[in-house]
């Protein structure tokens, strides 16, 4: 399973386990949508912490599916991850967010839909990188960014940049900082205060606080998401033809550098020495279909 959900006095701790990096492809999005929707249901639950591996929070979407499934892939994924973004900016109840570890792109994202992001104090990057990378924001992704950042809007979407910890404080990608042995306890102390906060009054106030960012996407999303998927679509196409490139090029660096090796030096049976191949004239010098295959 991607997702693993723990309960603790009224706090669901959902963890991230999907990989080595959470990276996110659809089956993650899917099921994280699926659990915080069911989450929004359950009475039992007041509060939710969303975590990662300790080694990343999410490394954000995983571009070697994007790659390997080519636009019909895409056209799949990219609705799964706008549900996903929209699962987790809309649970009504308090939502924390735990980061472990690096959150980058779609990651940072989905730190930046929970209500409070605490990050632990180490070797992090935190940042949003999509355009680094030739992909345009959905809209949700960026409408619930903005909602979070508001002036430093520009700087954290046009530049693509990641930053340690405490730039991603001061730039309003994280609220707070502490200790990574800490992080765990800090967060679920934080969801247990904010869920003593009577729910109603609890969800109508993050009702109205995201009203703006809610319109927006709704308003704007027929617009832009053909865009959006047209645009990625192209990065993809584009990345997969750097890759073919990058593999001929490293098939042909092989295959010149065993063309330059010096063969072994082989005695005859008759014990009399055999003149070596100079390494200066690799295929002519041994002749043959083979020599010359290797040298091109």
């Amino acid at each position: 399973m991607p997702l693993s959900v723990e309960r603790d006095a009224g706090v669901a701790i959902l963890r991230m386990a999907h990989g080595p990096v959470n990276a996110l492809d659809t089956e993650l999005c899917v099921e994280l949508a699926e659990t915080f929707e069911a989450l929004l249901r359950d009475p039992r639950v007041r509060a939710v912490v969303l975590t990662g591996n300790g080694r990343a929070f999410s490394a954000g979407v995983d571009l070697k599916r994007i790659l390997s499934g080519g636009d019909e892939y895409t056209r799949e994924f990219l609705p799964a991850l706008t549900r996903c973004f929209l699962a987790v900016f809309g649970v009504d109840k308090p939502t924390v967010a735990a980061v472990d570890g690096h959150a980058v792109a779609g990651g940072c994202v989905i730190a930046c839909a929970c209500d409070h992001a605490v990050a632990a104090d180490g070797p992090v990057r935190i940042g949003l990188t999509e355009l680094a990378v030739g992909a345009p924001f959905p809209t949700a992704a960026l409408e619930i960014v903005r909602a979070r950042v508001h002036r430093r809007l520009r700087e954290v979407l046009l530049h693509g940049a990641t930053y340690a910890p405490r730039q991603a404080r001061e730039l309003g990608l994280v609220d707070e900082l502490v200790e990574a042995g800490a992080l765990a306890e800090h967060a679920a102390t934080v969801a247990g205060r904010l869920a003593q906060v009577p729910q109603g009054t609890y969800a109508l106030t993050k009702r109205q606080l995201q009203r703006p960012a809610l319109a927006a996407i709704r308003r704007r999303s027929a617009e832009w998401e053909p865009q959006v998927l047209e645009l990625w679509a192209v990065a993809g196409g584009a990345r997969r033809d750097a890759a073919v490139r990058g593999r001929a090029a490293r098939v042909l660096t092989r295959r010149h550098d065993r063309t330059w090796e010096r063969p072994r030096a082989r005695r005859p049976r008759d014990g009399r020495s055999r003149r070596r191949t100079s390494p200066e004239t690799p295929a002519l010098a041994r002749g043959g279909s083979e020599g010359v295959r290797d040298a091109f």
